[in-house]
């Protein structure tokens, strides 16, 4: 039987290389808002062999999510794997200075978004599947308040399903990849030599070797 995994954000970035790193061992569902993005990372999943199912979706379209997870059911009853890399990364600003509707939807993404999956997502991946979600830890750190503040509360919010889930299943797991060039850093970081941080592909390899 074929393993499926579902890779939220998976257009850039960790999430791209995640999903190419698990072809073709497993079906990649690739949920993004951006279209070419995906077509592209299909293309290079098929380079390998694999095969992935495309989902231009916005994670906080709570329907649209719901959408997906009843197809994933029809289609193939679970869920193996589900990585959780989606984020909104509002522009730093002072404290006194973060835009309403950047922390709008940082909490929509970040936060809303996050415990929605969580509940549509629980019954696909049942007892043995595993899911995983990755920090950033910049909490207080200053200038980032809104990321930094809705990222904090997203892992907060996995690590309690963690602890609740410990006995029973699915395997929940908080990972902190090493810096990458990702485009979110580059936002935060510009001008950064970007040559001095970890290569994306080497990072989601070390992540699926810890799973």
């Amino acid at each position: 039987m074929t393993k499926t995994a579902l890779i939220t954000g998976a257009s850039r970035g960790l999430g791209a290389a995640l999903a190419e790193a698990l072809a073709p061992a497993y079906h990649v569902i690739a949920v993004a808002r951006t279209t070419g993005a995906l077509e592209e990372l299909d293309d290079r999943i098929q380079a390998k062999g694999g095969q992935a199912t495309l989902a231009p979706m916005d994670v906080t379209n709570a329907d649209a999510m719901a959408v997906l997870c009843r197809g994933i059911h029809d289609r193939w009853g679970r869920l193996d794997l589900w990585l959780h890399t989606a984020v909104h990364a509002a522009p730093m600003a002072p404290a006194g200075h973060i835009d309403t509707k950047d922390m709008a939807k940082s909490i929509a993404c970040n936060v809303t978004a996050t415990a929605t999956l969580i509940a549509y997502v629980a019954p696909l991946l049942g007892l043995e599947g595993k899911a995983v979600f990755f920090d950033d830890p910049r909490a207080g750190s200053k200038f980032f308040g809104a990321y930094g503040a809705t990222k904090a509360a997203q892992i907060a919010m996995a690590r309690s399903w963690e602890a609740e889930t410990v006995n029973t299943g699915p395997k929940v797991r908080v990972m902190t990849p090493a810096p990458m060039p990702t485009a979110t850093r580059a936002r935060f970081f510009p001008g950064e030599d970007r040559s001095a941080l970890n290569d994306i592909h080497g990072q989601a390899a070390e992540v699926l070797a810890q799973l």
